[in-house]
């Protein structure tokens, strides 16, 4: 890394903002230790241009400590100079996380999953965004000529991902109008979120270099179609090898996979309130959306919450390539919260080996009634506020969270909650639009 220019430490806040103070590149070693001062109340701030109620008000700040090993730069272009940034973790002190981080919340998630079940995550979020401009015309969705028109912009952005250290699978427009998806290639750990946060800034930065904004709002209007983040992971052991497939099991699934998802499901209306966090989620969400509004497993499903995506070929290459897939996600969440809360309820379907329930093979809203029921499918919360009640409901859910945290999460929460039905939702649409 040059020791030119400016070098932003970063921190993902509980709203799914990626918050920077920056230092001069020269000066980072210094703060490599230490990091710089942040409020604490800081994370009590929305997406927007206001705080809520917090417990430390202006008293008391935390560390932003870089991790060496989440260093990376976009390269510039022309009279555009080299981005360098680190991504930090908040601590109280030299060895103290902050109860309140979210990378330390995921970090701690990940210790207990590799101490009880010997696992560890690897995983990768899909990135679907909104492209807008001055002078962009959007194309025929899924088409050559909408590749075409941003061919430009596309390979350049592959280009910047790669050298930033996030290795793309695929770069192609998709179903909605002017909207495009970057598959990025799983990482293990911290290293999922840490990929998520990098990848999501880049399409940011290659696009306003293009005189165009990328917006990852799960739903720009009523009416169109939402942008996602499917989260597709394996559990694999200390070695990398994939312990998430089994030939003779349900769906092809491991014992300690199958009570992985069956956590998950146990407890998906709470982590909703994470993975879909914000008002307008739910217009994205609901049957027939490819997105996912019922609590279902299913091999191939895409209505389902959790699709079990199998691997291709031989033996080896299945086992390799057997997945997971939580779809009710967007690009509003922190990617830092949502792994460490499907990590967390996967951990409890381990703990209480929990049975999981049989894989679905048809859309689950043409199901009747009885079969639903019969199957354990179960219609998912329409709204924000009816996740965060099943989340405070979920004495299990609680638990994870310091209290801190929780109170703070479910103040901003409740007040995009608030916000959205003051403005109404055509301005609120906007405002998410612009925000994230």
């Amino acid at each position: 890394m040059s020791a030119d220019g400016i070098t932003y430490l970063l921190w993902h806040d509980l709203v799914g903002v990626t918050r920077t103070r920056g230092v001069p590149t020269r000066d980072l070693q210094k703060r490599m230790a230490n990091g710089l001062g942040w409020a604490r109340a800081g994370q009590a701030l929305t997406a927007f241009t206001d705080i809520v109620d917090n417990p430390w008000g202006p008293m008391d700040e935390v560390r932003q400590v870089p991790d060496p090993a989440a260093k990376f730069t976009i390269p510039g272009s022309g009279d555009e100079p080299d981005l360098h940034a680190v991504i930090c973790d908040s601590k109280v002190d030299e060895q103290t996380p902050w109860d309140c981080c979210g990378r330390s919340f995921l970090r701690a998630a990940l210790d207990d999953l590799k101490a009880e079940a010997g696992v560890t995550i690897f995983a990768s979020f899909e990135h679907e965004f909104l492209l807008t401009g001055p002078d962009f015309r959007p194309a025929t969705p899924f088409s050559m000529t909408a590749a075409r028109q941003q061919n430009r912009f596309l390979t350049d952005l592959e280009a910047a991902l790669t050298a930033t250290g996030v290795t793309t699978y695929t770069i192609e427009p998709e179903y909605g109008v002017g909207q495009y998806e970057v598959a990025c290639a799983p990482e293990t750990g911290v290293r999922a979120a840490d990929a998520c946060l990098i990848a999501r800034e880049t399409i940011r930065e290659i696009a306003r270099r293009h005189g165009l904004s990328a917006s990852f709002t799960p739903k720009p209007a009523a009416d169109a179609v939402g942008n996602g983040a499917h989260i597709h992971l394996s559990l694999v052991n200390a070695s990398g090898e994939n312990q998430t497939y089994d030939a003779n099991g349900p769906m092809n699934l491991s014992p300690v996979a199958a009570h992985f998802c069956a956590g998950v499901l146990a407890h998906i209306e709470a982590l909703l309130a994470f993975t879909a966090p914000a008002p307008v989620s739910y217009f994205r969400l609901g049957p027939h959306h490819w997105s996912a509004g019922f609590r279902a497993i299913g091999l191939q499903n895409r209505e389902a919450s959790l699709r079990i995506t199998p691997g291709l070929g031989a033996e080896e290459s299945r086992r390799k390539g057997h997945n997971i897939e939580y779809r009710p996600c967007d690009g509003i969440a922190s990617p830092y919260l949502a792994l460490a809360v499907i990590v967390r309820a996967g951990l409890e379907g381990i703990r209480r080996k929990l049975a999981c329930p049989p894989g679905i093979t048809v859309d689950p809203a043409e199901m009747a009634d009885a079969e639903r029921e019969a199957a354990g499918v179960k219609a998912l919360p329409t709204s924000l506020g009816e996740s965060l009640e099943a989340l405070l409901s979920d004495d299990v859910a609680r638990g994870w969270f310091s209290k801190d945290l929780l109170d703070t999460y479910v103040a901003l929460k409740r007040w995009e909650i608030n916000q959205a039905s003051e403005i109404g939702a055509g301005q609120t649409f906007a405002r998410y639009l612009t925000a994230y």
